[in-house]
């Protein structure tokens, strides 16, 4: 039997396979040592053995609490992950399995790997309302691409939309394909509506040599990206600095940032609360937004999120943060679950891919009802 790691955001330490019924795992730091929980890898040759996998050390992970009522996810063929008996003590993640194939692969997420990404692209880029530039390349040598949805003309809102800043949060790169789905199909009148009135700027993926290297949080000289908007460094973090850079040359009246949450199973957003520039009209916009969003989806909720910020205890190296202050627009972080949505729950699979682009194209109607508040 081998338990190997070489993959599309591959992560794992094998440090005993020989007993199916005692495999000792543990999950590799990203890039400068200080944040590590996303897992990815394949066992091969284990078909019809009862498997007992142990993640040693799942209690020092960035956050451990996101273990607590957390299922791994598994995949036989390819496509299908589903949920599988998952335990944790507080200390170590145990994993118990029996594949039904001679390869299956175990993740912390369904993945969305770079090829998807690429083909992400290149499908948008048939339509005539996208345009991609590649804004820098990445330190890995990716090309960092933004799409331009829409025709920039004067009076037409400007709409950005940023995804994955924090690799090991695939969800939000589901989500964008669902959101880019309804947004480029020409028969939908709400996406040809919006674009009539509206530009949308778009990343699918922030950070994506960090995705292909199995991080959690961090790009490829370990800075995590949505801690450094304030002054982002054009050689450390390039992926915030070109893009910074691209939304001061468009300017901007939203800002929607997409996030994965490893601890609340909730779908929620996160505003700006705390900036100098907060008043009741940015507070009354944001509520505003949530509400249609969760008459929208069911999946979505109000109830359960962040604290929120006391006034004047804004941090603007976080993205919405900062583009709330520095543009005055409406700045939404929105986060998905590495659990389940308990509010709409499917425990066969929990959260997964399909529901998080089912949510993306939710957000193609919550967004068009909110441009004339914009």
């Amino acid at each position: 039997m081998l338990i190997h790691d070489q993959l599309d955001a591959g992560n794992i330490e094998v440090l005993a396979a020989s007993d199916p019924a005692d495999i000792r795992l543990r999950i590799k730091p990203d890039v400068g040592d200080r944040h590590f929980q996303w897992f990815h890898f394949q066992v091969c040759d284990g078909r019809d053995q009862p498997l007992v996998m142990h993640i040693e050390n799942a209690g020092k992970v960035s956050f451990a609490d996101g273990f607590k009522d957390y299922q791994v996810v598994a995949c036989s063929d390819g496509h299908s992950w589903r949920r599988v008996p998952t335990e944790f003590d507080g200390q170590t993640l145990t994993i118990r399995h029996t594949p039904d194939r001679d390869v299956v692969s175990y993740a912390f997420f369904e993945p969305y790997s770079l090829a998807r990404h690429q083909a992400l692209i290149s499908d948008a880029l048939t339509s005539d309302r996208v345009r991609a530039r590649t804004l820098c390349q990445t330190p890995d040598g990716h090309p960092h691409t933004l799409l331009t949805i829409g025709e920039p003309e004067p009076g037409r809102k400007r709409l950005w939309v940023i995804a994955r800043q924090h690799p090991g949060e695939p969800m939000a790169e589901w989500w964008v394909e669902g959101f880019m789905d309804r947004l480029l199909d020409d028969s939908d009148p709400v996406a040809r509506a919006l674009l009539a009135q509206a530009v949308v700027y778009l990343v699918p993926n922030m950070c994506i040599d960090g995705s292909v290297r199995g991080h959690l949080r961090c790009n490829a000289h370990g800075v995590n990206l949505n801690r450094a908007w304030a002054e982002p460094c054009a050689e450390t973090a390039p992926e915030v600095f070109y893009v910074r850079q691209a939304m001061h040359e468009t300017g901007m009246d939203l800002a929607l940032d997409v996030h994965g949450d490893e601890g609340l199973p909730y779908n929620f957003f996160a505003g700006a609360e705390g900036v100098p520039s907060w008043t009741a009209d940015h507070l009354q916009r944001y509520h505003r937004f949530r509400q249609i969003l969760a008459t929208l989806s069911p999946d979505f909720q109000e109830t359960y999120g962040y604290e929120v910020d006391a006034a004047g205890s804004s941090d603007l190296k976080k993205c919405t943060d900062y583009l709330a202050e520095t543009f005055g627009c409406l700045s939404v972080t929105l986060e998905m679950p590495f659990k389940d949505a308990a509010n709409s729950p499917m425990p066969d699979i929990g959260w997964n891919g399909e529901r998080s682009a089912q949510l993306g194209r939710a957000c193609v109607d919550a967004i068009w009802q909110m441009l004339p508040e914009l």
